[in-house]
């Protein structure tokens, strides 16, 4: 069955686990900040409070944000695999670190560390996506660990409620530090390699196809691909990704909190619409891997996906159904993750495998934007006695500037398909 496709074995599922586990690492957060004794425990009290808690994931998301530029370079050096490697150990450390925690500037100072050591994320899959697989299938293979990146959160929100409410908020920690422990790591390990060319187990078949639209991409578009940083697009998908992050931390960070103390969920209600609401994401990530390599109309479907997540955030402002409410709110963070998926397509479609490194550093520098998101709505809540409305006005205002960068880009993109037939290519085994 997977002759000449090896490539879904090695690559693929390694980094399906890698994002899998390493969501819940990062937005595990927003479900551990509603338990009281975590709280209290860190001095997470006060006034301040929310800002409080909003600053956890402002530094995360700063450090992580930057950290891709550096994390960049370093990849385009030494490999997604050793650096893949690397950041693993990292984060599995501050892992453990935040579950030892006796002080908010302990705690603190542990996000930090987190966020540097995964913001090779972005890259690394980035830069295995461009080495591993045939360009005509881009969107599936980002939906493949993207996936992940939703799942994980969909799962480890009912995961991460259970186990605090067995055990104790800091065994979630533990608990996720032994997951990389035990498949993470070793799966880097002993499963992928840099390149194709790299691996025991592929074929010359299997090869011959990866590389083959390389070749032709770069007879036609040979002074565009080797210098994405002059190509306007690359522009507008980063810049639609700022509004992305500043969406998607946003919404997912503050979704538990809002869902309690909005809308008045017990934590069991909390953590079924939570669940929910990654599933939409991991929905919106499935459609659109399928739709923007049927359609390669990447660009409208960001459009129109940035349009239903100002409906969709609109509506759960002034819906009374707390219900409703919920859900609207998942669904628009489910269009974001959509966002986020063609984002990464495009980055890849624009950069060479030489390059992709460094064009996923920049394209990952925008979650920076989610420190600042989550940061300002713990802020507005405050002045704001709590409410949640001026906070999502904020993100629909946000939305609509998301649209306005990628109308930009869709008639360029209409112009090049009509010039450019869709085509099937299969690999012939």
């Amino acid at each position: 069955m997977l002759n000449g496709q090896k490539r879904w074995l090695y690559i693929a599922v390694p980094i399906f686990f890698f994002w899998f586990f390493g969501q819940i690492d990062k937005v595990g957060i927003s479900i551990i900040q509603t338990d009281p004794e975590f709280l209290n425990a860190l001095g997470i009290t006060g006034d301040d409070k929310n800002a409080k808690i909003g600053l956890l994931s402002f530094v995360f998301t700063i450090a992580y944000g930057v950290s891709n530029l550096f994390w960049g370079f370093i990849i385009d050096k030494l490999g997604a695999r050793k650096t893949a490697i690397a950041g693993l150990f990292v984060w599995t450390i501050t892992m453990i670190t935040s579950g030892l925690a006796n002080s908010y500037e302990v705690f603190l100072l542990s996000r930090i560390i987190l966020g540097f050591g995964e913001g090779m994320m972005i890259p690394v899959s980035g830069k295995f996506i461009s080495n591993w697989f045939n360009k005509r299938e881009l969107g599936k293979a980002q939906a493949s660990w993207l996936t992940g990146n939703y799942l994980g959160p969909a799962i480890g929100a009912v995961l991460l409620v259970l186990v605090i409410s067995l055990l104790h908020w800091q065994a979630a920690f533990f608990m996720l530090a032994a997951f990389n422990l035990i498949i993470n790591i070793p799966m880097f390990i002993f499963m992928t390699r840099n390149t194709p060319e790299e691996h025991p187990h592929v074929s010359k078949e299997e090869l011959a196809f990866i590389r083959q639209s390389y070749d032709q991409d770069n007879e036609s578009n040979a002074s565009e691909n080797k210098s994405f940083a002059q190509d306007y697009r690359f522009w507008i998908v980063w810049f639609g990704m700022l509004v992305c992050s500043f969406l998607f931390f946003g919404i997912s960070i503050w979704l538990p909190t809002y869902l309690i103390e909005a809308k008045g969920f017990e934590k069991e209600g909390m953590s079924s619409i939570t669940s929910l609401s990654w599933l939409f994401a991991l929905g919106f990530v499935v459609a659109c891997g399928y739709l923007a390599d049927k359609t390669r109309r990447p660009s409208l479907m960001a459009s129109i996906l940035f349009s239903l997540t100002a409906v969709f955030l609109t509506v759960a402002v002034f819906i009374p159904n707390p219900i409703m409410a919920g859900i609207c709110m998942g669904l628009a963070m489910g269009c974001q993750g959509g966002v986020f998926h063609l984002s990464n397509m495009l980055m890849v479609k624009y950069s060479t495998p030489q390059t992709a490194g460094r064009a996923a550093g920049l394209l990952g520098f925008t979650n920076i934007m989610g420190g600042f998101s989550s940061y300002i709505m713990g802020w507005l809540r405050d002045l704001s006695g709590g409410d949640f409305s001026t906070s999502i006005a904020m993100l629909i205002f946000a939305a609509i500037l998301g649209l306005g960068a990628y109308i930009f880009s869709i008639k360029k993109e209409a112009a090049e398909l009509s010039l450019s037939p869709l085509t099937e290519q299969k690999i012939q085994v």
